[in-house]
């Protein structure tokens, strides 16, 4: 079975078009020039709208946890 949708498939390759045409934003407002960061938001917006994306891939342990270990040695 496939992971994405047809509909995601499109949104990810809206956003490339954007990211070539120059018009694809990042959250911060500033001009995305990454490919990886293009496809990663044509998948958030995928998610938005409803399309079939898997979730977002979540992290096991948090990083203040593991700082704060090295810093009690």
């Amino acid at each position: 079975m496939a992971k994405y949708g047809t509909s995601a498939s499109k949104t990810v390759a809206s956003a490339m078009r954007r990211k070539k045409k120059g018009t694809l934003k990042s959250g911060s407002g500033r001009k995305v020039t990454s490919r990886k960061q293009a496809i990663a938001i044509g998948l958030s917006e995928a998610r938005e709208k409803g399309a079939k994306v898997p979730a977002k891939k979540s992290r096991s342990t948090s990083r203040t946890t593991t700082r704060g270990r090295a810093k009690k040695r």
